[in-house]
């Protein structure tokens, strides 16, 4: 097997400097580590999806021991067990006879079961043993006295991984569904599935990807603009104005660098920049370079300078606006948050205001990402990354697939490979698709110091040798939540306003992260909630701020367009014949 190679050089003196964090030696300590400890992990990691065995031991332990000392609980669970065995052979009998008890139902967003045949003996008494599991194993792996929160999650997260691979939904011989479709093609559908299979395993182990239908500039992406920088890391595009007048404070919008950032200007038809366009704002679009090896020095501190100083550098350059509105998305809007934070403690007045949409600044409450992110789990992570010198992009797409394992494996299986049910493409597919490496320093940071530090949130993370505070802020704040979000939980992007001393105006729309952010006004079936509290206001906790901000039905777009159009100036003529270096969507987006 092929070793994973490592740099012959270590990290400049200047570079390093800037690692030294408050609580951890960031990793220019690895440079110490490289003889052994390094290529060991890597090469682990090869076999556990970058996963830290010691991480999942050290749970286990936690979760094993303290219920060996809860006599209390094994008390519980063995009374739990005798009750759910015999409820299952209740039903069983009932169902011999065509009168079931009343069913264990599924969580909500377990779909499973919800076909009639599931219904039918024998197939209600598979799936009934399987929820009655579930149950018990939930209640094994929580409320054990002693046990961290923490490794309480890890071990109910890894209790359902394993309690899915054996769902009764997964195997033709019990699962309903599947086999009428099976006797109603002949098994047609199993041979497509095969081939299916085989060719998404030659893409796995190929690294070849699977040509998508929509192509950047073509399908997606396509909103008319030019690109009027371009530097080692972005490019900056601006969109053509399409309105006789435009407002006088033109829009820069942050995109995350996880992925490519036309998930805001995908098809026509929903595309939040041409939206935004057409209702008069100048528009500005950071495309992030996907980083390889040679980016593997590029810092967060590289995103801020590069990436956001740099735009409104050009920006001013370009209108000789004075006033900037800037709204940043995901890791670009924690991104944007140092930056404004920065610019407000170095008394730089060029922010209008400032937009979050499904972005943190407090990293207390981060998700179900939070299963990945411990120190043992970034330390092993640091070794994969250390021998490519970036996080690989199938890194990145598993965990989130392990989070969502139900939807985005398991049911893609049974749809794919036992149904043979083609693969519905749409823009956003595909963009998710689209994904893009992080440089190793860069992610790393942001890792230690963002979601195991809490720097930020904390005023402890430095920019220039001096740290910056969000309450520094003053100019107004739009900050969206998504109702189903499991990368920034929305009560974590309201923390936004227990941080800042500001107006803060905080909207909860319905979608997760990406589906809630791109809702076309056209789209049926769409909520939100908005309410606005005074830089002076007393604090609301998200629970109560549910409950009494007003509901409107529709999209959140035309409310944050009026939002940000009663603090961008006048209309104005748009500026003629500006210079670019080329047309939108640019050259960074079309790179692999």
């Amino acid at each position: 097997m092929k070793q994973p190679s490592f740099p012959s050089t270590v990290i400049r003196e200047r570079d390093a400097s800037a690692w030294q964090g408050t609580h951890h030696d960031y990793p220019e300590s690895d440079i110490g580590h490289a003889a052994i400890d390094l290529p060991l992990h890597a090469w682990l990691g090869q076999f556990t999806g970058n996963l830290s065995p010691a991480a999942l031991a050290m749970a286990w332990f936690d979760w094993s021991s303290h219920l060996l000392l809860s006599p209390d609980k094994q008390a519980e669970l063995a009374i739990h067990a005798a009750s759910a065995t015999l409820r299952w052979l209740q039903y069983c009998a009932g169902a011999a006879v065509s009168s079931p008890a009343e069913p264990v139902q599924p969580l909500a967003q377990d779909k499973r079961f919800s076909d009639p045949d599931w219904h039918r003996w024998p197939y209600n008494v598979l799936n009934q043993g399987f929820l009655l599991q579930q149950q018990w194993w939930h209640r094994a792996t929580h409320s054990v006295r002693g046990m961290s929160r923490h490794h309480a999650d890890v071990t109910t997260f890894v209790a359902r991984q394993l309690l899915d691979c054996v769902a009764p939904s997964n195997f033709v011989a019990t699962n309903p569904v599947v086999l009428r479709t099976t006797f109603e093609r002949g098994g047609i559908n199993l041979v497509g599935g095969a081939r299916r299979a085989l060719s998404d395993a030659w893409r796995a182990v190929s690294g070849v990807p699977e040509r998508s239908s929509f192509q950047p500039g073509r399908d997606v992406a396509c909103t008319p603009g030019k690109v009027v920088l371009r530097n080692r890391l972005a490019e900056l595009l601006r969109y053509d104005p399409v309105t006789p007048e435009v407002h006088a404070a033109p829009l820069l919008i942050v995109p995350a660098w996880i992925m490519k950032y036309y998930i805001l200007d995908l098809s026509p038809h929903n595309s939040l920049v041409r939206y935004l366009v057409e209702h008069g704002h100048t528009v500005y679009v950071i495309s992030w370079k996907n980083p390889d090896a040679n980016d593997r020095d590029l810092g967060l501190d590289d995103y801020r300078r590069l990436g956001i100083m740099d735009a409104l550098d050009a920006i001013v350059r370009d209108t000789g606006a004075s006033q900037i509105n800037a709204c940043g998305y995901c890791l670009g809007g924690s991104l944007l948050a140092i930056a404004a934070s920065a610019m407000a403690r170095d008394h730089d007045r060029r922010l209008a205001s400032l937009s979050l949409l499904a972005a943190q600044v407090d990293f207390t409450e981060p998700g179900e990402l939070s299963l990945f992110i411990d120190e043992s789990e970034v330390s092993f992570l640091e070794a994969s990354m250390w021998s490519r010198g970036y996080l690989d992009t199938r890194q990145m797409a598993g965990a989130f697939q392990l989070l969502r394992s139900n939807d985005l494996i398991w049911s893609r299986r049974l749809r794919h490979y036992l149904l043979d049910v083609p693969e519905r493409h749409t823009d956003l597919m595909s963009w998710n698709a689209d994904a893009t490496r992080m440089p190793y320093r860069m992610h790393s940071e942001y890792l230690r110091r963002l979601f195991l530090n809490n720097d930020l949130a904390s005023a402890r993370y430095q920019v220039d040798g001096k740290p910056v505070a969000l309450a520094d802020i003053e100019v107004p704040v739009f900050a969206v939540g998504t109702r189903t979000d499991h990368v920034a939980p929305w009560r974590s992007v309201y923390k936004i306003g227990l941080l800042t001393d500001t107006e803060v105006s905080f909207l909860l729309t319905s979608g997760g992260h990406n589906a809630g952010v791109v809702a076309p006004p056209a789209d049926a079936g769409r909520s939100y909630q908005l309410a606005t509290a005074a830089a002076d206001a007393p604090y609301m906790d998200p629970e109560r701020w549910q409950q009494e901000a007003p509901q409107y039905a529709g999209s959140w777009w035309p409310a944050w367009e009026a939002w940000l159009a009663a603090r961008a100036g006048p209309l104005t003529r748009p500026p003629q014949n500006l210079p670019g270096l080329g047309l939108a969507p640019g050259q960074y987006v079309l790179a692999p």
